[in-house]
């Protein structure tokens, strides 16, 4: 079992940055694949973005340049750097973890509310 914490958001006008952390507990960290994912209001939960055990990333198409992803194993840490921010980045934003080696055993946390005014 995995328990996941995210904080971070929050209200920032567009062009400004916002730094968002999850801290995840329960498990061994490093063995986990952990994604940061958005909802906005109306539309469906989307990737943001995704950084393997390995630690290769991906990006989702709107967010490249803009968004990095980082993970600290020692810290159990997985850290959303947003910047360049604009209004359609408004959603609520989920730290997700998936376990590496069977994809079986994934885990969400509450959610964190980044809002970017125009």
């Amino acid at each position: 079992q995995v328990q996941l914490v995210e904080s971070g958001g929050g209200l920032v006008q567009a062009g400004g940055s916002l730094r968002l952390s999850c801290v995840a507990s329960g498990s061994i960290f490093s063995l986990y694949n952990m994604g940061w994912y958005r909802q906005a209001p109306g539309k469906q939960r989307e990737l943001v973005a995704r950084i393997m055990s390995s630690g290769n990333t991906n990006y989702a198409d709107s967010v490249k340049g803009r968004f990095a992803i980082s993970r600290d194993n020692a810290k159990n840490t997985v850290t959303l750097q947003m910047n360049v921010l604009k209004p359609e980045d408004t959603a609520v934003y989920y730290c997700n973890a998936i376990s590496s080696w069977n994809s079986r055993y994934d885990y969400w946390g509450q959610g964190t509310q980044v809002t970017v005014s125009s």
